[in-house]
């Protein structure tokens, strides 16, 4: 019956990030239309983009003393449905104030959505005893895939915003309140008293590593996110229509790079696989920053997608092997809001360079940030980061264990 349970909150903790991306694409991949729908300047777009993240980083700070009082699958059963309302609102309204109010609330129920599912994937991974988290970010590529090309119809159709996120919000709510019913919390509620301290204070300071990996990973998804439309259309001479596709090339090679990283991480181990991605990604950037047409930027958003994919999975996958137990809701949502550090960093970093000077030269500045990890992979396979119990594989006379071969939503 236990294997049951955890096959069924895995599933349904896997659909849970599989409509996270559905919803995160559907808003990004629009913000062209959004900008224009609503009337917002080139200068005031940065200023709304930043709020989001804002936000959502003082929504995980809470959710890091809420879990405390309820469990986190009680937190994200009512945010998700939550997240998805206010991407309706987004599209529903036609004054400024109107998208003001719909993106504060989308920004407030994400960041208690991120946090809480990230919560239960590293602790479901903790009862598995083996890496399933890139499993779980995988999910959120493949919805990531279908948002953008819905939005890519959207564009195509000429559609409204609400007429486009309407029909996502009516399917995806009601399956996953129906879903909401299967997540599994901890395997063991008590935890560790003494990793629940070390999760604060002095031991913090174990964490920080892996917080500024978050951060510059984060830099470089929202330049993805945030500006990959704008670029092609702008920079690259592209239709709308083409300008959504980044996006969705961005998020089916993270998909491709996800579902086979466990074997990667197993083969090789996360030291390794990190800072390969590192390499691939800022390549990435590069080939951007040059690209002479919209095809080659397109080439560039391909080889990013393969290079991030697997930084962001393994950094919470990290954080949770270094506080094992009940500590480790405590540091992922710690560490979850450097995930909005770096949106609230890259996204008006990235306009503001645009618009200073160019945003070509722009797109260097993450690719420089994003070589950072480099210098922080070790945190990855570090010797404190394993799981207590006996997660380990041989292979000759070298132990590998999961949790530091192993590994993200």
């Amino acid at each position: 019956m236990a294997d049951v349970r955890l096959r069924r909150g895995r599933g349904a903790l896997g659909f849970g990030f599989f409509a996270q991306g559905v919803t995160f694409a559907l808003l990004v991949t629009r913000i062209p239309a959004i900008q224009d729908q609503y009337g917002i300047s080139n200068g005031l777009l940065p200023a709304f983009l930043a709020a989001v993240p804002i936000l959502a980083g003082a929504s995980s700070v809470a959710t890091e003393h809420l879990v405390k009082r309820v469990a986190p699958s009680v937190v994200l059963r009512w945010a998700q449905p939550l997240v998805l309302l206010a991407l309706l609102g987004v599209g529903a309204g036609s004054q400024m104030w109107h998208v003001a109010v719909a993106l504060g609330a989308f920004g407030l129920s994400v960041g208690a959505l991120d946090a809480s599912m990230n919560m239960l994937g590293v602790s479901l991974q903790r009862q598995y005893g083996r890496s399933i988290m890139l499993g779980f970010h995988a999910a959120y590529s493949l919805g990531g895939i279908v948002g953008a090309s819905a939005a890519w119809a959207g564009a195509h159709w000429h559609l409204g915003l609400f007429t486009s996120y309407l029909p996502a919000v009516v399917v995806l709510v009601p399956l996953v309140l129906v879903g909401s019913r299967s997540y599994v919390d901890q395997g063991d509620p008590a935890g560790d008293v003494a990793g629940e301290k070390g999760a604060g204070g002095g031991s913090f300071k174990l964490l920080l590593p892996l917080c500024l990996v978050m951060a510059c990973a984060y830099i470089g998804d929202s330049t993805v996110a945030n500006w990959s439309a704008k670029y092609l259309q702008d920079v690259l001479g592209s239709s709308e229509q083409l300008a959504t596709v980044p996006y969705n090339v961005y998020m089916v090679t993270t998909l491709l790079g996800r579902a086979v990283g466990d074997l990667g991480v197993r083969r090789f181990g996360a030291v390794a696989v990190v800072r390969c991605g590192t390499v691939v990604a800022a390549g990435g950037f590069a080939v951007v920053a040059a690209a002479p047409g919209a095809w080659v930027g397109m080439l560039g958003f391909t080889l990013l997608g393969i290079g991030l994919c697997v930084i962001v999975p393994q950094t919470f996958a990290a954080a949770g092997r270094l506080f094992p137990g009940a500590a480790s809701d405590t540091a992922i949502a710690r560490l979850n809001i450097f995930n909005y550090v770096g949106f609230l960093i890259g996204s008006p970093l990235v306009g503001g360079i645009g618009d200073a000077w160019s945003y070509r030269g722009a797109m260097l500045v993450p690719m420089v940030l994003v070589l950072i990890t480099l210098f922080q992979a070790r945190s990855f396979g570090a010797v404190e980061a394993r799981y207590r119990v006996g997660h380990e594989r041989r292979a000759g006379d070298r132990a590998v264990d999961v949790g530091r071969g192993g590994n993200e939503v």
